[in-house]
């Protein structure tokens, strides 16, 4: 078997390093153990800073296996809820979370962005009484017998 000479342009162009030192490349930010609440805090900081309104956190730990907080907030209008979702998926890979799956950003009606521990929901105040994700996860309570 014979192998063909490499062309020009299939050539690999290198450069000799010197003896100088090199600048060593700066790592992510390493995400502590118990990441929950700082994603949370992470997140409940961008949803403020991007004036998102009525945010609930409903606390899924032990009760679902698919995240352990769901996070549901408002915007105003089909562009603000869109650029709320997307700063914080951008804010997500700037601390270390990777990039984080976003849906539903051309409609700007709903917007999940899943975060892992956590999945926020973003929704136009109208679409959001609609579908009442509060009413769906917060079970009551349920009623304890009192002994008389």
């Amino acid at each position: 078997m014979r192998f063909r000479e490499p062309r020009t342009e299939d050539r690999i162009l290198t450069r000799k390093t010197t003896g100088a030192a090199r600048t060593p490349k700066k790592a992510a930010p390493k995400r502590a153990q118990n990441s929950q609440p700082a994603l949370l805090s992470l997140i409940l900081a961008s949803l403020d800073d991007d004036k998102a309104e009525d945010v609930v956190t409903i606390d899924l730990m032990g009760r679902s296996s698919l995240a352990d907080a769901l996070v549901i907030a408002n915007g105003r209008s089909q562009r603000h809820v869109s650029s709320i979702a997307e700063h914080l998926a951008r804010r997500l890979k700037e601390a270390g979370y990777g990039t984080r799956p976003v849906d539903g950003l051309g409609s700007g009606d709903w917007v999940l962005v899943d975060a892992g521990d956590a999945i926020v929901h973003v929704f136009r105040p109208e679409v959001r009484a609609y579908y009442d994700l509060e009413g769906m996860w917060s079970v009551a309570e349920p009623e304890r017998a009192v002994a008389t």
